[in-house]
């Protein structure tokens, strides 16, 4: 029985490999061989390449300028930063250990890999999601819920770019399932992964951590600051100034990004009378409304009150951070699926479902269509969804909040 077992698990693993190096020989071959794209991952490749391959800094100029090159065909100079993103690195070091296996493959084979990675990452995040909050849709819905997921602007647009936070948001859904399944070191092992982008998690990791103090989980809180100690302690082995040219990149990039977090679109668009200051103040409002809530639901002892606690907290993060993307709302599948999961107990709850998806899928796509500022964005199309989920937690928290 067991033999009989273990070979049937075996050859579903042999055949999902061969479904998933199909996918990425029909990427190739469709796809990145001829249309040469996703440019967030462009950056984060060449100058990962930059380090393994030619020995400079993924943070110097020289990387900087074979960046360019991949995307642009040509250097960018700094009075042309405000209509071409100038692409450099800009991510922590350790992203290139991340990279390594393909940085030595031509650049159409090394995105085709990494977008079905992140297809994989998508539709694992869903399913983590299915199981984080005992969501169970009908076939049909389930179906239909894994196609929105690939269309549905943030995604699609995470995907068109080769975005980390579709990895971010799959590694987070992960290490939440695991610290509900008590395996902490699995856990503490991916959190410390999504410090790949930290304006994605940047106030989920402090309150997780507050989370297992209270509860004595000692092993996710060794495994979180282990596995970061190991993170950056192989990063300044290989690179001991990095952390320093890291920040310079960082302090750089409001110098060429034009929209900062949905709280600066509120207090410098439709409010512009509120400006910095108001920005600053709304934006500690909901910090500070974060901490209280978040210690008033884990006073409550419930794991729905910290699931509750931990959506909260997501789309929070997206609403304060210094500088957001709508490829970051990925991660706001998961205060998503609550609200799905609360909806499903109703008597027509799957049609509601299934509305709120089209009307999302519909909404987003012709805002950001119609509202197109040549090859940006408007900050409109920033607002509807954190803000809309906020309202929902703030609000409906207790019908959130249902007993499994």
């Amino acid at each position: 029985m067991f033999a009989r077992s273990l070979s049937g698990r075996l050859i579903l693993l042999f055949l999902v490999v061969l479904l998933l190096a199909a996918d990425v020989v029909a990427t190739y071959h469709f796809f990145t061989s001829r249309y040469p794209g996703a440019n967030d991952f462009a950056s984060r490749w060449a100058g990962a390449r930059a380090f393994w391959v030619d020995g400079v800094s993924p943070y110097s100029d020289e990387a900087t300028r074979q960046i360019q090159m991949l995307i642009y065909g040509r250097p960018i100079p700094p009075e042309e930063e405000q209509e071409f993103d100038p692409g450099p690195f800009a991510y922590p070091f350790y992203t290139v250990f991340l990279l390594f296996p393909i940085v030595w493959m031509p650049y159409p084979w090394a995105e085709a890999i990494w977008l079905v990675v992140l297809e994989v990452c998508l539709l694992a995040g869903l399913l983590l999601a299915l199981r984080l909050y005992d969501w169970r849709p009908p076939r049909w819905l389930l179906l239909g819920t894994a196609v929105w997921v690939f269309v549905f602007y943030p995604h699609a647009r995470a995907l068109l770019l080769g975005q980390f936070a579709i990895f971010v948001f799959a590694v987070v859904a992960l290490a939440l399932w695991a610290l509900k399944e008590e395996r902490d070191v699995l856990a503490g092992f991916c959190m410390a992964l999504s410090t790949f982008k930290p304006q994605m998690i940047f106030l989920l990791i402090p309150l997780l951590l507050w989370w297992a103090v209270r509860e004595r989980r000692w092993r996710f809180v060794a495994s979180s600051a282990g596995w970061m100690i190991l993170f950056l302690g192989a990063s300044w082995v290989v690179e001991p100034g990095w952390l320093g040219a890291f920040l310079g990149q960082v302090g750089r990039y409001t110098s060429y990004t034009a929209i900062g977090s949905p709280m600066w679109i509120i207090t410098h668009i439709p409010f512009p009378f509120l400006g910095t200051w108001g920005e600053w103040a709304l934006s500690g409002l909901a910090v500070a409304g974060l901490v209280w809530a978040s210690w008033w639901a884990l006073r409550q002892g419930k794991s729905n009150w910290f699931d509750w606690a931990v959506g909260l907290c997501l789309v929070v993060t997206n609403l304060v951070a210094v500088r957001t993307a709508t490829t970051n709302y990925v991660i706001l599948l998961l205060p998503l699926a609550m609200v799905f999961r609360a909806l499903q107990r109703r008597r027509v709850g799957v049609w509601w479902i299934l509305l709120i998806e089209v009307a999302l899928l519909v909404g987003l796509w012709v805002l950001f269509l119609t509202t197109l500022q040549g090859k940006f964005e408007h900050p409109s199309v920033y607002l509807p969804l954190p803000f809309g989920l906020l309202a929902v937690f703030v609000l409906a928290r207790r019908w959130l909040v249902v007993e499994r």
